[in-house]
């Protein structure tokens, strides 16, 4: 921010306390937590340009993206984005094939990480990144049953599965870069089926009435939130936090807005299980993934307010607190891997990165 939009910031703190979302030490605070967090990473790259695992490219792709976010333009940037593109495969997939894993390593989720990081780096030629989204496109599955319209880990897997983490992910790589069909060599493009993939997530809902209306479950398979018996003796799927922001952040991708009842009734939940202290109905399982979907859906969403608490501040004032002394964050809770301090310190910035954005914007 500059100095003059910086004054002005203050000024309209001084006179509209209760609207500004400028008030208080916050930004600054949260400024320099993201410094201190970028002078981790950049310590903690490999010399090759990966993070954590070279065999899962998103673990890179994640922490590039953080600095990129950050304003980093130095090598860390540079050699993070040849590594990535050291991955691609033929078919235009960025993953490390892992013949036990159906002939594929994750790559419909490392792919789509790494898409969203490389577009947004503006270091990468557009033909991997046209080759990748051809591919993420062919890794939507068709059909008429409750997987259809969704997107799973990879599209080599031995069953047939999606669920809505990867599918919030594919969505939003193939949304943020859709002006690269423009460049697609011969004019025909290449995009996802957006009815289809708005027809899973549907699925994935909960009706009301009840405390879980509104808000989305993982699939129609796996009981991540675990299972709620309703009066009829039916047993359903839980919904939990991080899976009803990734609703909310794919719906908005596929152009629904807050009119739309399903973005509605999705943020109502939000705002009925409000809270930075765990992930709603998880616990501390997946926390530094439910604190980054978070501030994209309601970034995406145009929400300031929920439930009346200003999100920016909050969310921010509690990245603060938990930033380690070396600059970093980490989960005890080693569930979906958070207790790798390069995956949980990426969250952590882009989070308190878009928590940012949107306020200079204001």
């Amino acid at each position: 921010m500059t100095a003059p939009a910086r004054a002005a910031a203050a000024a309209f703190a001084v006179l509209f306390p209760a609207l500004s979302v400028f008030a208080g030490p916050w930004r600054d605070d949260a400024s320099a937590a993201v410094a201190r967090a970028r002078a981790f990473l950049v310590a903690e790259q490999k010399e090759d340009g990966h993070w954590s695992d070279p065999h899962m490219p998103a673990l890179t792709a994640l922490p590039l993206w953080a600095l990129v976010k950050a304003g980093e333009t130095g090598p860390a940037v540079s050699n993070a984005v040849k590594f990535v593109l050291s991955t691609q495969r033929e078919d235009g997939g960025f993953y490390v094939p892992k013949p036990g894993r159906g002939g594929s390593g994750l790559g419909n989720y490392n792919t789509s990480v790494c898409l969203g990081a490389l577009y947004d780096s503006g270091l990468s030629p557009a033909g991997p990144l046209l080759k990748a989204r051809t591919y993420i496109a062919s890794s939507q599955l068709e059909g008429d049953d409750t997987m259809a319209g969704g997107f799973g880990y990879d599209k080599a897997s031995r069953r047939r599965y999606a669920d809505l983490s990867n599918t919030s992910y594919a969505l939003d790589a193939m949304s943020r870069t859709s002006s690269l069909e423009e460049l697609r060599p011969g004019g025909k493009k290449t995009d996802v089926d957006w009815e289809a993939a708005l027809a899973f997530i549907d699925g994935l809902l909960k009706d009301g009435p009840g405390d879980d209306a509104g808000g989305a479950a993982y699939n129609s398979r796996t009981p991540q939130g675990g299972v709620e018996t309703n009066a009829g003796g039916r047993v359903s799927l839980r919904a939990y936090g991080s899976m009803t922001y990734a609703a909310v952040l794919s719906m908005c991708h596929a152009k629904l807005d807050r009119g739309d009842p399903r973005v509605r009734q999705a943020l109502e939940y939000c705002e009925r299980h409000w809270t930075l202290d765990e992930n709603p109905a998880m616990g501390s399982q997946g926390l530094y993934y439910y604190y980054d979907i978070l501030s994209r859906a309601l970034s995406a969403a145009g929400v300031e307010d929920v439930g009346g608490r200003k999100w920016r501040i909050e969310l921010a004032e509690k990245l603060v607190s938990l930033q380690g002394a070396d600059g970093s964050w980490v989960n005890s809770n080693n569930r979906f891997w958070e207790a790798d301090k390069i995956l949980c310190t990426s969250f952590a910035m882009l989070a308190l990165e878009a928590a940012l954005d949107g306020a200079e914007e204001k």
